[in-house]
C-alpha cells in the first residue's frame, strides 16, 4: 500500500488514499467518531462510523490524542473540516498507542519547555521549525550562487574572541580549552586560502542573561571575505537577508499565517531599501526624537535598540560604534580615531540585533594592547598575528544570529521557541 502524505492526499482531492500520521484532535459519540490526523504536512479529519466498525468500535473509542494511526478510505472536500477536506474511514491500524497525552491548553510556558521532547509536536512548533529549515535552506543556496566556500572549523577553541567573561571551559585531556564563541577568527585564516567563506555552526555565550532574546547556545551563521572593506560588507549583509527572508516568505506562507505573520509583508521588506546610519547619528536619533541622553562610549541597551528600530519599517545597519568598547580585533577608523569600523543590524517592530560584523584589524600592536587591557595573554594569538604577518590584506565579515532572525520574522515573544530544545542559563535539558 503506498501512503500519501496528507497535503498530497488534499492535491489529490477526491477517491481513495491512504495517509498516516498522530492523532491531533479527536471527539465523538456512540455513533461516530471524528480523528484530525496530522503528519509533518497538514492536518486533515477522518470519520470513523460505528456501523462499519462494530468490531473494533471499543478500540475507536479509546483513540487518544497523538495515538499513531494508518488509515485509508475516500477523501472528499468538506467547508466544515478544519483544513477543508474528510476521509471516510474505511480501513485504520494503530501503530503505536498514546495514553493521557500531557500537552493539553493553558499550560505554562516553562511546563512546555520541560516537555519540549513533546510540545515540538505542536502545529506553531512545527510551522517555526520548517521556517528554520527553509531559512537555512535558502542561506546555502545564497551562498553557492555568490561564489562562496564552505569552511568548517573547530568547536573546541584554545582562545577566546568575544570576552573571557562568557567562554565555556571545557577540560580537554590534560589541557583546557573552550566552546567555540564564533567561528571568526579560523574563518579569517580560511580568506586567504579561499577568499569568500561561510560556515553555519553552534555557538556558545557564557551570558549571565534571563532574557527573552538570549541563548546560552545558538547558530551563528558566518561569513569572511578577502579585500573587503566596512560599506562592502554591510551591503553584502543587507543582499543575504534580503533573500532568504523573500525565499522562506515564498515557500513557507502558510507557516508564517499560523504564526500570525503575513509573509506579503515580508516580501514588501526585501524589496525596500535598508538604511544605514553612524552610532552618532543614533545617538542624536535617541535625543531628538525619544529624549534619551546616551553618552558617546557607552553600547546600546536594549531599549535603545528597539527605540531606534521602531523609527524605521526596515532593519537598519548602525556602524561606527566607540572604538574602546569594541572586540580586541576590531579597527579604528583612520579618519575618527575614537570609532570602530564595525556594525550592528538592528530589525524592525522588536529592535533585534540580528547581525554584527566589521573590518578586521591589521595592527598586531594594537591589538596586543586590547588583548591586554582584556587580561588576555597576546601569545595566545600567534596564529592569528601570523596571518598579518604573511602576505595580510584588508578583510570583513559578520555573523547572523539565526535564532534572532527567526525570533524577528515569526513573530515570536521568546527566543527559546526559535530553536528546536534551546539551552539557557537555567536550561540544559531535556
Amino acid at each position: 500500500m503506498k501512503y500519501k502524505s496528507i497535503k498530497d492526499a488534499m492535491d489529490k482531492g477526491k477517491g481513495e488514499v491512504s495517509i498516516r500520521g498522530w492523532v491531533y484532535r479527536e471527539r465523538g459519540s456512540n455513533k461516530i467518531k471524528f480523528i484530525v490526523l496530522r503528519d509533518s504536512t497538514n492536518i486533515i479529519q477522518c470519520v470513523l462510523k460505528k456501523d462499519y466498525f462494530k468490531k473494533s468500535w471499543s478500540e475507536i473509542d479509546g483513540i487518544q490524542i497523538e495515538t499513531s494511526m494508518k488509515i485509508t478510505g475516500i477523501i472528499k472536500k468538506d467547508k466544515r473540516a478544519p483544513s477543508g477536506y474528510e476521509v471516510v474511514v474505511k480501513k485504520y491500524v494503530v501503530v503505536g498507542s498514546s495514553d493521557s497525552f500531557p500537552i493539553t491548553k493553558g499550560q505554562s510556558a516553562e511546563f512546555l519547555l520541560d516537555n519540549r521532547h513533546l510540545w515540538l509536536r505542536s502545529r506553531k512548533m512545527t510551522a517555526v521549525m520548517k521556517i528554520r529549515s527553509t531559512y537555512s535552506q535558502a542561506r546555502e543556496e545564497f551562498f553557492k550562487k555568490e561564489g562562496f566556500w564552505r569552511f568548517d572549523t573547530p568547536v573546541l577553541q584554545p582562545t577566546q574572541s568575544e570576552g573571557g567573561s562568557t567562554v565555556f571551559e571545557v577540560k580537554y585531556y590534560k589541557q583546557k580549552t573552550y566552546l567555540a564563541q564564533t567561528w571568526q577568527l579560523y574563518g579569517e585564516a580560511a580568506i586567504f586560502a579561499l577568499e569568500k567563506v561561510y560556515n553555519s555552526g553552534p555557538t556558545f555565550r557564557a551570558e549571565k542573561s534571563k532574557t527573552s532574546r538570549h541563548l546560552s547556545e545558538f547558530w551563528m551563521v558566518e561569513t569572511e571575505v578577502a579585500w573587503w572593506r566596512l560599506k562592502d560588507i554591510t551591503e553584502f549583509a543587507k543582499k543575504e537577508l534580503k533573500y532568504c527572508i523573500k525565499k522562506v516568505a515564498e515557500k513557507c506562507p502558510e507557516e508564517f499565517k499560523l504564526l500570525g505573520r503575513d509573509p506579503k509583508e515580508l516580501i514588501a521588506m526585501t524589496k525596500k531599501s535598508w538604511p544605514t546610519i553612524k552610532y552618532r547619528k543614533a545617538l542624536k536619533m535617541l535625543k531628538e526624537k525619544a529624549g534619551m541622553n546616551v553618552k558617546f562610549g557607552k553600547d546600546l541597551r536594549t531599549i535603545e535598540e528597539e527605540t531606534i528600530a521602531k523609527m524605521y519599517d526596515t532593519p537598519v545597519v548602525v556602524t561606527h560604534y566607540p572604538q574602546e568598547i569594541m572586540a580586541f580585533y576590531k579597527p579604528r577608523d583612520p579618519e575618527f580615531h575614537d570609532e570602530a569600523l564595525c556594525f550592528d543590524m538592528l530589525c524592525p517592530e522588536v529592535g533585534l540585533e540580528i547581525v554584527g560584523g566589521s573590518e578586521r584589524s591589521l595592527d598586531i600592536k594594537e591589538m596586543s594592547e586590547n588583548l591586554n587591557r582584556g587580561g588576555e595573554n597576546p601569545k595566545d594569538y600567534k596564529f592569528y598575528f601570523d596571518l598579518r604577518k604573511y602576505g595580510g590584506v584588508p578583510h570583513s565579515g559578520y555573523g547572523v544570529g539565526l535564532e534572532r532572525v527567526i525570533q524577528w520574522i515569526c513573530k515570536l515573544d521568546n527566543i527559546k521557541d526559535a530553536i528546536g530544545f534551546p539551552r539557557t542559563m537555567l536550561r540544559w535539558k531535556p
